[in-house]
């Protein structure tokens, strides 16, 4: 069981949206998927929630006791958890619960100087593991068309850790699709949203394979 953590401090930078869609491009490979929402807000159970028998199972731990706590989850072949914003005991229980940390960041300098103090948590928990934790920044509600998204990316670079390729975009079919509790994966399988997320879903795949 892999388990990733899509973590970002700052509130608004596409987490949720990152993670149900990463779950969805996994769900279609044929991998068995558990989101996990440590949001006391509940953003990804309220997605589940719109649905019966939803295809996606998520399950609430917004306690800093993530790492003892997914025991008790069933095996599945990836728990993706969606992170909390501004709770810093519960992103430190994430990275400790985490083989694998992705973490979104959009095309903006506020952007940039929120994420400083959770990419020190993390270089901490990937020192303290001898590099068993493995990180990576993705550019997220990245503009079309814009310049801006490649020059982040360099930025990014300087804080030496991976940076997806993939860019996943602002698109009005990202919370159309989530307010039917559903992804573009699903409901429009042949966008260019749906070809982004799938291009992201075998680049992670690469970078879990390392």
């Amino acid at each position: 069981m892999k388990i990733l953590a899509v973590l970002n401090q700052k509130g608004g930078a596409g987490k949720t949206t990152i993670a149900t869609h990463i779950a969805a491009g996994l769900q279609e490979k044929g991998f068995s998927v558990t989101i996990v929402d440590t949001d006391p807000q509940g953003s990804s159970r309220d997605w589940a929630s719109i649905r019966e028998d939803h295809p996606i199972s998520v399950v609430g731990i917004d306690r800093p006791t993530i790492e003892r706590d997914l025991k008790s989850i069933a095996p599945v072949d990836f728990v993706i958890i969606d992170g909390a914003p501004q709770a810093a005991e519960l992103a430190v229980s994430a990275i400790k619960a985490a083989d694998y940390i992705v973490i979104p960041v959009q095309p903006s300098p506020y952007d940039l100087w929120a994420t400083a103090d959770l990419v020190d948590l993390v270089k901490q928990r990937i020192e303290i593991t001898d590099g068993k934790l493995q990180a990576a920044f993705i550019v997220s509600r990245a503009i079309v068309n814009s310049n801006l998204s490649k020059e982040i990316s360099t930025i990014l670079e300087g804080y030496k850790l991976p940076v997806f390729d993939t860019h996943i975009h602002q698109r009005v079919s990202y919370p159309g699709t989530a307010a039917g509790g559903s992804t573009v994966i699903e409901d429009l399988p042949s966008s260019e949203a749906a070809s982004e997320v799938r291009e992201l879903v075998e680049e992670l795949l690469v970078f879990m394979s390392k």
